[in-house]
């Protein structure tokens, strides 16, 4: 089994990807601003996941997965921000906040897996 066969990682695979094909309309002055920012964040999530899950230990994959949790919730108050700076639309930051929600309850569940184990 790969970190690829894992669903968290699959959901946080496709929420990064939206992230960053939503910021493509970003204002060009915010590339080195709140895009890249946002884009950081939400990279980070399924990065932490294949990071952790390479080290082949509970305590360091738990660690990784909380670092995991941190980058989801700060793509989360990213994006609320960049809709109310009207960056991002309403339909696609519903979109986005979806995919958010169903990263963050896969996430939780298996970093409680992983640390009850």
């Amino acid at each position: 089994m790969t970190y690829k066969d894992l669903i968290v990682w699959q959901k946080a695979d496709v929420f990064a990807h939206q992230v960053y094909l939503k910021t493509r309309s970003f204002p060009k002055d915010e590339l080195f601003g709140i895009t890249s920012q946002i884009r950081r964040a939400a990279l980070s999530v399924p990065t932490n996941i294949v990071e952790g899950y390479a080290r082949k230990g509970d305590k360091e994959l738990a660690r990784f997965l909380n670092i995991s949790i941190g980058s989801l919730a700060e793509t989360e108050y990213l994006l609320g921000f960049a809709n109310r700076l009207g960056y991002i639309d309403t339909t696609d930051f519903k979109e986005l906040e979806t995919l958010k929600d169903d990263v963050s309850k896969a996430l939780w569940s298996f970093y409680k897996k992983v640390v009850s184990a």
